[in-house]
């Protein structure tokens, strides 16, 4: 199982997201602090739930990374968060 496939099974089971993407940006991090031959160390992540309704941005950000936790302490190095509300989605789609 890739790391992807482990971050979107903790998301999934945290969160129930109405959408879930993982992109894997480790490619475009060679050289950087953090990032390892492999891959595997950095990634963007852009989720919809209504998990996130009340919260703020820094809250959001806060419990996405304690549900990854296990990640980060084996070699996840980074994360590029969009996490929205489906209010939030829809609005931006009716721009």
């Amino acid at each position: 199982m890739t790391r992807a496939d482990r971050i979107a099974a903790a998301l999934n089971r945290a969160f129930q997201p109405d959408e879930l993407r993982i992109v894997d940006d480790s490619g475009r991090h060679s050289g950087h602090a953090g990032a390892r031959p492999e891959g595997e160390t950095h990634f963007s992540v852009l989720m919809v739930a209504a998990a996130f309704r009340g919260q703020s941005r820094v809250n959001r950000s806060r419990v996405v990374h304690a549900a990854l936790a296990d990640e980060f302490s084996s070699g996840l190095h980074a994360l590029a968060l969009t996490l929205r509300t489906p209010e939030e989605r829809d609005a931006r789609a009716e721009r």
